[in-house]
């Protein structure tokens, strides 16, 4: 009888944790996170924005365009110029309906403002914002 019976080394009756189920948590979690998180490209360039009492924070999905004191159009870091906006808004605006926010220098002139603002309008932007620092009072 006792000799049908083997007794392995291995077998000292210590058991091992399974972190395969932990790790399929982990994976889960960081698809997800990857998934939901919405990304802003930023304008790429610094800009002195104005301040205004009435400013709110508006929606992350938006379209930023910034224009600078020198009159230049930035849009994701690159000067697309006036004749840019008009084809860059309708483009982005073919996958969905998102605000055009426009963060203006403080010593831009209103006309290039408007024109800028116009260009936004004409290639089908509903919702045109121009973007404000929180005044303190």
């Amino acid at each position: 009888m006792g000799r049908f019976r083997q007794t392995s080394s291995d077998d000292s009756g210590e058991g091992g944790i399974d972190i395969s189920p932990l790790i399929d948590c982990v994976f889960i979690l960081l698809i997800f996170f990857i998934v939901t998180t919405t990304f802003v490209e930023e304008t790429g360039v610094e800009v002195d924005k104005p301040q205004a009492a009435s400013s709110v924070q508006l929606e992350k999905t938006s379209i930023l365009i910034a224009l600078t004191a020198k009159g230049e159009v930035v849009y994701g870091g690159h000067e697309i110029g006036f004749s840019g906006v008009r084809p860059l808004v309708k483009r982005l605006l073919q996958k969905e309906m998102v605000p055009v926010i426009i963060e203006a220098d403080t010593a831009v002139q209103s006309g290039l403002l408007v024109r800028l603002i116009d260009e936004a309008k004409l290639a089908g932007a509903e919702k045109v914002s121009i973007a404000a620092r929180k005044s303190k009072g």
